[in-house]
């Protein structure tokens, strides 16, 4: 492991963090949207390489603005549970009160980002994290309709469970965890209290979420609308980059569509920028 030591007056309240598995695309993409800004701030950034032993651990190698954690793989262990695991390293590690979650196939366009979630956590030192609970912004039509579908998936299966009838578990209908894409946490809260993200099965921070609720801290939720206008994420982008879905599953192309879409994006910005 390499490590990066910063000036103790200088360096920002917040670290970075984000878990590399075999995406040399979308990490490059990501870490390149974020380099200047980390630089000038002084922000710690922390990547953590899940074995990856491909192109993108190559590159992250060539990296001297990171702080590059290699851990080695678990025979039989699950995708996010590695992943979970590789969060908890560098939480262990951060020195600083805050840690924000990033994904490789998230794209900060707007660094005020940043700032804007840790005002959220300054007005509120009992605020225990601030992200989003959906990882796309539907808009308000088709959020509407896939909330009332779901409701009513959600009580035809509890009436028919009720009834005796075969049925799948119902699952709720409202999503009320905060998703790991881009979320920040108060680092210094949740070590203080022996937590960390992954302790059980579960997605890496639900339980996490769920034990400071209850310790009576307050978790700030931010409307799609608005962590969208900052940046960009690929739902289930990681996963589908790792060829883990197969090609023609509709994840893998909603995924090489959002890559498309983001390149045009790109070229243009380049466009404008040498006009």
């Amino acid at each position: 492991m390499k490590a990066l030591v910063f000036p103790a007056q200088q360096q920002a309240n917040f670290s970075v963090v984000l878990v590399n598995y075999k995406t040399p695309d979308l990490t490059k993409m990501c870490l390149e949207l974020l380099r200047e800004h980390a630089q000038e701030q002084r922000i710690p950034v922390w990547v953590v390489d899940n074995d990856s032993a491909d192109a993108s651990l190559d590159y992250l190698r060539t990296l001297d603005w990171i702080n590059l954690i290699e851990r080695p793989s678990v025979k039989g262990e699950q995708g996010h549970i590695a992943h979970g695991k590789a969060l908890d390293l560098v939480l262990d590690k951060v020195e600083t009160d805050y840690l924000f979650l990033l994904h490789t196939d998230t794209f900060v366009y707007d660094k005020e980002v940043f700032a804007m979630m840790m005002r959220e956590c300054a007005n509120n030192p009992e605020i225990a994290a601030v992200g989003c609970v959906e990882q796309i912004n539907r808009g308000m039509l088709r959020e509407t309709w896939r909330l009332t579908s779901r409701f009513c998936k959600h009580y035809v299966r509890r009436a028919k469970t009720q009834l005796g009838l075969k049925t799948k578990e119902p699952k709720p209908y409202r999503e009320t965890h905060l998703k790991s894409f881009c979320t920040l946490w108060n680092a210094r809260l949740a070590k203080s209290h022996g937590l960390h993200f992954c302790m059980d099965d579960r997605v890496p921070g639900y339980t996490l979420q769920d034990r400071m609720v209850s310790l009576g801290y307050g978790i700030k939720f931010l409307s799609p609308r608005k962590i969208f206008s900052y940046l960009d994420h690929i739902q289930s982008g990681t996963v589908a980059a790792a060829g883990t879905y197969g090609k023609d599953h509709r994840r893998t192309k909603m995924y090489e569509a959002s890559i498309k879409r983001l390149e045009q994006q790109r070229g243009k910005a380049g466009i404008q920028a040498s006009a």
